[in-house]
């Protein structure tokens, strides 16, 4: 075997495991736990909190929008796609920003509602989350992350958006796409089959923002 495709293998071998969150962050799952509960301002300065969303069903995708991951499911317009549809159901779908002040992915209000302009998205709100306080408490590491919590505050599901773990927009109908299929088993009151998947995408940007 050549140098050259020795080189490229261990390439795509470093990028894939830099699009994949270790193993340790999704192996020690809260799923069919309580949800962490989070207050936070969105980008119009209304605080929401997750006490006050009990009996609705909420999902959290954490959002970074210079992400290619990111990018690929708001460029094929899947993500768009998906928070309409929850919202069709009742479903309170929640985009938060939780980028570090200086730190990609880090988005002002004006620049969030922006941001939701131009990528025609629909979520409920795009909460900003500076601080990664409601990153850290559900133990986000990439973007897109996603998190699914049911009426009654109970987190259902954690991980991917769906299963194929690439930046390439032509995957995603290929893919399974998690959040969806965990939607409509909890609106059906059924248990979320896959509950814990693995999710991908770029690291999410703490920076030194503890507080």
């Amino acid at each position: 075997m050549s140098k050259i495709i020795v080189q490229r293998r261990a390439l795509l071998l470093g990028s894939a495991a830099v699009a994949l969150a270790p193993v340790s962050a999704f192996a020690a799952s809260d799923v069919g736990k309580p949800a962490p509960a989070f207050s936070a301002p969105d980008s119009n300065g209304k605080v929401w909190s997750l006490a006050e969303l009990k009996g609705k069903v909420v999902v959290l995708e954490t959002s970074n929008q210079d992400c290619p991951y990111v990018r690929k499911h708001y460029s094929s317009a899947n993500m768009q796609t998906q928070q309409r549809e929850a919202a069709a159901k009742g479903v309170v779908w929640l985009t938060v920003a939780s980028s570090a002040p200086g730190e990609q992915g880090f988005v002002t209000a004006a620049e969030a509602n922006e941001l939701t302009r131009t990528r025609n998205a629909a979520p409920a709100a795009f909460l900003l989350d500076p601080q990664s306080k409601i990153a850290r408490a559900y133990g986000a590491t990439v973007t897109p992350h996603m998190y699914v919590i049911d009426a009654s505050g109970t987190l259902v599901y954690k991980g991917g958006i769906d299963s194929i773990p690439s930046s390439n927009v032509a995957d995603v109908p290929k893919a399974t796409q998690y959040v969806r299929v965990a939607l409509d088993q909890v609106l059906a009151g059924k248990p979320v089959t896959e509950a814990s998947t693995r999710p991908y995408g770029c690291s999410l940007k703490y920076g030194n923002n503890a507080a």
